[in-house]
């Protein structure tokens, strides 16, 4: 069998969906935040989550969809997507596209160095994509400014996030675990949401809930399909297409184009996360050996 007809090969295919899937959402975002409330557009993201995953599954799974042995890691991990998602939403009304998910794509590098052991080559690749994002954000530069502190707070929360999901892998269906999430991000928002609901928005502008909607969950399907398929060390090298796709979109509708220093940053930063994949997928190797 051919490797394009294997599972790994699928695995592939369907987590370079996945990023091309949320750089389009944050280039929406970017976008419909522009028209409609910030809060109402990231309530209506996780209750189209919990919705959706709820008629796709339910009929699978019945009562099992909602079995779990870790309501508060559900929890936990419902509150720091959203946390994520805050981020990103608040952050792209500021800074381009392009250059907040090169900032943003330093998480699973983030997450590495939550591990009980983390080795001197991967602190070197992190302090590597540090210096990168120094370079995107160098004063002076297109996004230097106050706003650059919410890819830095989306860098830990969903650093945390992957911390979590990797946790809860071994225990939870993973639909399951999606829609908790979607839930609870649906349930934390809903106090807000109601402050800020503008059903004229919602009549005028519904295709841009919808994909935005559709977007994130498409996206969060898409990989867990592809980590069914294929494990964490053939996958992770290619989640770095987004920063690609978040670069292409940011100049196809925004018609920003990164400087010189930003291109360098972006470039480093993808560098240092290609090689901390390939890193580890040399530690695994050694530990099969």
């Amino acid at each position: 069998m051919s490797f394009w007809k294997s599972r790994q090969a699928g695995g592939i295919l369907l987590i370079i969906l996945a990023t091309l899937s949320f750089a389009t959402l944050d280039t929406v975002t970017k976008h419909a935040t522009q028209l409609v409330p910030l809060l109402m557009l990231l309530w209506f993201r996780y209750a189209f989550q919990t919705l959706v995953t709820f008629a796709l599954r339910f009929p699978v799974q019945k009562t099992r969809l909602f079995a779990t042995p870790n309501p508060r890691f559900q929890t936990l991990r419902g509150v720091l997507l959203l946390t994520t998602s805050a981020c990103a939403f608040f952050g792209l009304q500021y800074l381009p596209v392009g250059e907040f998910t090169a900032m943003a794509m330093l998480s699973p590098m983030a997450a590495w160095t939550l591990k009980t052991h983390v080795s001197p080559r991967r602190w070197a690749l992190m302090g590597l994509g540090l210096l990168g994002v120094l370079l995107v954000v160098s004063p002076g530069g297109q996004v230097f400014g106050w706003a650059v502190l919410f890819p830095v707070v989306l860098v830990t929360s969903y650093a945390w996030f992957q911390v979590l999901t990797s946790r809860l892998s071994g225990d939870e269906n993973p639909y399951t675990t999606h829609f908790y999430t979607g839930l609870v991000g649906a349930v934390v928002m809903t106090p807000t949401m109601l402050f800020s609901w503008d059903s004229a928005a919602l009549l005028r502008y519904w295709y841009w809930f919808v994909l935005v909607g559709f977007l994130g969950t498409f996206g969060h399907l898409m990989l867990i399909r592809a980590y069914n398929r294929a494990n964490a060390v053939v996958l992770t090298p290619y989640l770095y297409t987004q920063i690609a796709f978040a670069t292409v979109l940011g100049w196809l509708v925004f018609r920003h184009v990164p400087d010189g220093l930003a291109w360098a940053g972006i470039a480093v930063i993808a560098a240092s996360g290609v090689g901390n994949a390939l890193l580890t997928v040399r530690e695994s190797a050694g530990l099969r050996q």
